[in-house]
């Protein structure tokens, strides 16, 4: 799973902000589709540049995260490498571009539910799930100083 960070769960909810104001959504184009909206948060890199990056090899971005290489010296592969960098695994993507991930799925409000991966508003709810979890993860994983509260009832 993704990094707890903010960085990483201001991305998720970016993401599904774009889509929520109509950014252009096209499962089937690398660059606008569920892990391309992503990249272009990610990577700041426009869709057209995501897709034409993505067409110089086969395949689709699930195909591409399997065939993908660190050391290939493509661009695309630059472009995953972003992601991966950022907190993101390529499990991860792989899950995104599905709508797939058990544990995003079971998260949603209503409880665990097929979502389609071809309907951005299904990728928006997938998108908020997800940076639900790793909000809640990222808070249980804080570790509060109690010096902190002592300073504060000082001062007061």
């Amino acid at each position: 799973m993704a990094k707890a960070t903010i960085e990483v769960i201001e991305a998720l909810r970016q993401t599904a902000q774009n889509l929520q104001n109509k950014a252009p959504y096209q499962w089937g184009h690398m660059g606008s589709c569920n892990c391309g909206n992503l990249a272009q948060v990610v990577t700041n890199l426009d869709k057209a540049a995501i897709h034409q990056e993505a067409m110089r090899r086969h395949g689709d971005w699930n195909e591409q995260l399997f065939d993908y290489c660190p050391q290939s010296g493509l661009a695309f592969d630059h472009i995953i490498d972003t992601m991966l960098d950022f907190g993101f695994t390529r499990t991860d993507l792989a899950h995104l571009e599905k709508l797939s991930d058990d544990a995003v799925l079971a998260n949603l409000p209503q409880g665990k539910q097929y979502l389609a991966r071809n309907k951005s508003e299904d990728v928006v709810k997938y998108l908020n799930s997800w940076a639900d979890l790793l909000e809640n993860q990222f808070i249980s994983g804080m570790v509060i100083d109690k010096s902190l509260f002592e300073s504060i009832a000082i001062l007061v």
